[in-house]
């Protein structure tokens, strides 16, 4: 375990450095860690700024929130999705910056009774924190084969996505993680078996419709580019193409001023940029990182500066 690790065994944040050379102009300010995870994060930033940082840190796993029991941070159960509402009460000013980390820790992935995995046995949940209303389970057992299909082919990008839905179907009931990564599997032609784990975009579909992930993030983004003081940043961190397409359409929108056809001499829409684009191309972990941390290969980080009214 490195300087960037989080409790033994929970989560190693991913780049860490890049993330605090992005807060560390702001200081001093208050720093909104929104998806605490293993605290991996709030830890870097904490032992890099010292007393010139305040860090209110936000998870929707109580699991999660115990790490922070250590930290001297504000530590809050809830969904970033309604991160204004959550930490509205705790807040002194405007924060200076808002750190997203988006998906699903390593300590989640490596638990089986979490469910998350395909690669171990367990029961279907997938529910990050207690605040999800469906599990794994209802979606798999429960939902009509087209809408199954719609989930994973939306959430999944899975080109084989009504092949296995309807193999879903017929096998059911699943109970378990491991029983449904085999039925997908054997629905799955030779070649697609060859070509990485046949189970692992369903898994992510599942998991995305289980959390209304996409929808946390959208409202998450917003919200936080509400609240930032005007210099205050927002970082996200995203781990595949669906999220990373959230936050960057996001931000371009935030970053576009007027939209008054070329030509016209006085701007008539009124329309000012509330952004400016800090990387106009995404940030990723340097093959180092990824040496010591495999799960950093497929980090995207994305950030964004509040413009001044």
């Amino acid at each position: 375990m490195d300087q960037d690790s989080s409790p033994e065994g929970y989560h190693r944040a991913v780049l860490a450095d890049e993330v605090v050379g992005l807060i560390a102009p702001l200081m001093p300010g208050t720093v909104i860690d929104a998806t605490f995870g293993g605290g991996g994060h709030t830890r870097r930033i904490l032992a890099e700024l010292g007393d010139e940082v305040r860090v209110i840190a936000i998870d929707r796993d109580p699991d999660a929130i115990a790490n922070a029991a250590d930290l001297s941070v504000t530590a809050i159960l809830g969904n970033f999705g309604s991160i204004g509402q959550l930490v509205s009460p705790h807040l002194e000013d405007a924060p200076a910056a808002v750190v997203f980390d988006f998906g699903v820790s390593s300590h989640q992935f490596d638990e089986p009774t979490r469910g998350f995995s395909y690669r171990h046995d367990g029961p279907l949940d997938m529910r990050m924190g207690p605040d999800a209303d469906i599990s794994a389970s209802e979606i798999v057992n429960q939902w009509p084969e087209e809408e199954l299909a719609h989930v994973i082919r939306r959430y999944g990008e899975e080109p084989m996505a009504f092949r296995i839905a309807a193999a879903i179907v017929a096998a059911r009931p699943i109970e378990s993680t491991g029983r449904l990564s085999t039925v997908i599997a054997e629905a799955m032609p030779a070649a697609r078996r060859r070509a990485g784990h046949p189970a692992r975009r369903t898994f992510q579909a599942l998991r995305v419709a289980v959390n209304a992930e996409h929808e946390a993030i959208r409202s998450g983004l917003d919200q936080a580019i509400e609240m930032v003081k005007p210099g205050g940043r927002v970082i996200a961190i995203s781990y595949h193409s669906l999220e990373d397409r959230i936050v960057k359409r996001r931000f371009a929108e935030g970053a576009r001023g007027c939209t008054c056809p070329p030509g016209l001499p006085v701007c008539g829409c009124g329309k000012a940029a509330e952004l400016r684009l800090l990387t106009r191309k995404p940030m990723r972990a340097s093959p180092s990182e990824v040496a010591v941390n495999r799960r950093s290969r497929s980090a995207v980080l994305r950030a964004a500066e509040k413009v001044a009214a």
